[in-house]
């Protein structure tokens, strides 16, 4: 079976080998060769392991919370804007279609996509470097408490803490702490570690999910599609969100040559076009453009590197991603959306609040330990851990309305 892509942004245009529905290209992770589970599980009779781990970060508290915790406007700004939630589902979506070109195994994509921002505190990434600064420039009386064997070093990662999610904090099941995920869907998650976190989870793991950060070597190409399409879906529903805010205008983004692009191309198809419909039009097929990239410039460098096997990718540098003109353009448009978005002084003063709650809430917990909640309160954690830990599960709107109960204020109407 074969298909023919466009030539614009990188793709050949060639006729390229697709792999046939159902089923796994060599250099797939195939559920019956997985690496296991941390506590050794029976099999399910109907589902492989990799729908397991999917259906239990479905099911988990942590992804429920999702609904409520920010993308990039407060929930409390409005019905229709992007949550975790809607954007984990986006990235889902976008994961499956590529992994089925492709030949990967969409479950494990699927389950990857959904766990990556459990970690994530509230207010986005507002909420993470409040945190992170709390936990690297803490000058309270608790600071010089030692860090307990069971937590990871200073400072807040979140795709660290999306891990101790799954690993430590959900509180499911009888026999262990964690969703007890297999190390695929793990290892996916945690895209990103310092070499002192990764020693430390070697040492609890031997030859686990810290491991090939400090060997150098690369995940597998599921979880090297989750993370490219978790930069196509935040790059796509951005420009929807900030022109629904009424900070970005059409107009605005004619300035970048990947949308406009696709806009221009909308109208001479379709000339009456006006408005949301423009810019939805647009939308899609940027992503349909960026899709095909991906799918087109990975069998390409699949077939460069020579690789044919699970172990030769995780051996060489990563795979799957852009082509690089593709890559060009989709870093025009992160530039122009940092400049006219994340910076945009509405979303600046948003922002500053948010660090503020985050601060204040750790400071006031720390103060007085006896304001954290019994089940939080974890054994071989220090409070500064155990602190970071109940923040970052709040969602927006609780971590507001506990800021105002602790200190009166009111930061956000």
């Amino acid at each position: 079976m074969t298909e023919v892509r466009p030539s614009r942004w990188g793709l050949t245009g060639a006729t390229v080998p697709t792999w046939q529905a159902g089923t796994l290209a060599p250099w797939a992770c195939d559920p019956a060769r997985s690496r296991g589970r941390r506590h050794p599980e029976p099999e399910a009779p109907t589902r492989n392991a990799f729908q397991r781990d999917r259906d239990r970060v479905i099911h988990s508290t942590a992804f429920r919370r999702l609904v409520y915790k920010t993308q990039v406007f407060l929930n409390h700004e409005g019905d229709l804007f992007r949550t975790r939630l809607t954007h984990s589902l986006e990235v889902a979506q976008l994961g499956r279609s590529i992994a089925r070109a492709l030949g990967l195994h969409e479950d494990l994509v699927e389950a990857i996509a959904l766990a990556h921002d459990l970690g994530h505190t509230p207010f986005g990434h507002a909420g993470q470097d409040a945190l992170n600064a709390c936990l690297h420039e803490d000058d309270g009386p608790w600071a010089a408490e030692p860090r307990g064997p069971n937590e990871p070093h200073g400072g807040f990662e979140h795709n660290l803490q999306s891990l101790r999610v799954v690993d430590e904090l959900e509180e499911r099941y009888p026999a262990f702490d964690g969703l007890n995920l297999c190390l695929e869907t793990r290892e996916g998650i945690l895209k990103h570690c310092s070499r002192a976190n990764a020693a430390w989870l070697e040492q609890r793991e031997p030859d686990g999910v810290g491991a090939r950060f400090l060997r150098g070597e690369s995940p597998s190409l599921e979880a090297q599609l989750a993370n490219v399409a978790d930069e196509i879906a935040y790059n796509a529903h951005d420009i929807d969100d900030g022109v629904r805010s009424g900070l970005l205008t059409l107009e605005q983004l004619e300035q970048v040559e990947l949308f406009d692009h696709f806009r221009r191309a909308a109208l001479a198809e379709h000339p009456h076009l006006r408005g949301r419909r423009l810019l939805y039009e647009s939308i899609r097929r940027m992503l349909s453009a960026q899709v095909y990239d991906v799918i087109d410039a990975t069998r390409r460098a699949l077939q460069q590197a020579g690789v044919g096997t699970l172990q030769e990718v995780r051996a060489h540098p990563p795979l799957l991603g852009f082509s690089p003109a593709m890559r060009e353009a989709s870093s025009q448009l992160k530039r122009f959306l940092l400049v006219n978005l994340y910076r945009h002084p509405q979303v600046m003063d948003t922002t500053a609040r948010a660090r503020q709650v985050v601060a204040d809430l750790y400071r006031a917990y720390c103060a007085d330990p006896a304001r954290l909640p019994a089940p939080c309160r974890r054994a071989g954690l220090s409070l500064r851990r155990q602190v970071a830990d109940y923040i970052a599960g709040m969602t927006d709107r609780y971590a507001i309305r506990e800021h105002e109960r602790l200190t009166g204020q009111r930061l956000f109407g």
